[in-house]
């Protein structure tokens, strides 16, 4: 063997000795300091993440949003004050399946009978905790928080997360046409100096919009609230959807 071979076999050897007296340190310190953990860990985070949005896909259901200029519309924010004197904003509703209704405790026709309604849905979905209902009222110089409180005890109300809510009228009224396209004036010629709709609206845990399809395969938007579900259909045949309701609530309350 030639002097120069030699001489390459003990370079060779000398960067061995180096990368071990440098490098191989440095590798068992990033152990010891679990970086090498930490990596993994950001890979099982990626990991869990696409599991969860794959689980999350599969539980979606078949209900629409409701879309404006092809977004889905989400709840804005709002801010009132519940029977108990305490702030509620839609933030509190993040995560809960809800239903939305407004009305009025002196109102002498259709209110009482939403209200009957709602108190059967509520009885379906008895210890969910992650379902509630919004009621906001249409005349707040008269629905105190001590004359919702009131209300809420003559209507066997059991739901925590069920807020009958008032503040300042012109944000209710916003909140009311806009926020929830549910129909509300004032209108002095009709019983109880209000006009409002017998509808309802459901909300999804994240704040949007949803409902089923109509016929025409577009989102029916509403739920009628003014048929008890005990009658099936009025007098003018318009069917019940207190069924489909608490039937489109179970689907969300999935999701």
């Amino acid at each position: 063997m030639s002097k120069k071979s030699n001489y390459s076999y003990v370079g060779i050897a000398f960067i061995i000795l180096v990368f071990g007296i440098i490098v191989v340190p440095r590798i068992i310190d990033r152990v010891n300091q679990d970086d090498v953990t930490r990596d993994e860990s950001r890979s099982k985070d990626v990991s869990t993440s696409i599991i969860e949005d794959k689980q999350k896909a599969q539980n979606k259901s078949d209900l629409l949003y409701l879309e404006i200029n092809g977004a889905p519309k989400k709840v804005p924010a709002f801010s009132f004050t519940n029977q108990d004197g305490k702030t509620i904003t839609n933030e509190d509703y993040l995560g809960k399946v809800y239903v939305v209704e407004f009305f009025f405790t002196t109102c002498p026709t259709i209110c009482p009978i939403m209200n009957r309604n709602l108190v059967e849905v509520q009885n379906q979905f008895n210890g969910f905790e992650n379902f509630g209902v919004a009621s906001f009222t249409i005349t707040p110089d008269i629905d105190t928080p001590e004359v919702l409180k009131a209300y809420y005890e003559q209507h066997n109300i059991t739901n925590p997360n069920w807020n009958f809510l008032t503040g300042e009228e012109a944000a209710i009224y916003k909140l009311a046409n806009e926020g929830f396209n549910l129909y509300t004036a004032k209108d002095a010629s009709v019983e109880g100096g209000f006009e409002h709709s017998g509808n309802f609206a459901l909300i999804d845990k994240e704040g949007f919009i949803r409902s089923r399809k109509d016929n025409f395969g577009n989102p029916m938007i509403f739920y009628n609230g003014l048929i008890p579900e005990a009658v099936g259909v009025d007098e003018d045949g318009i069917p019940q959807e207190i069924t489909i309701l608490k039937e489109d609530i179970a689907k969300l309350l999935k999701e």
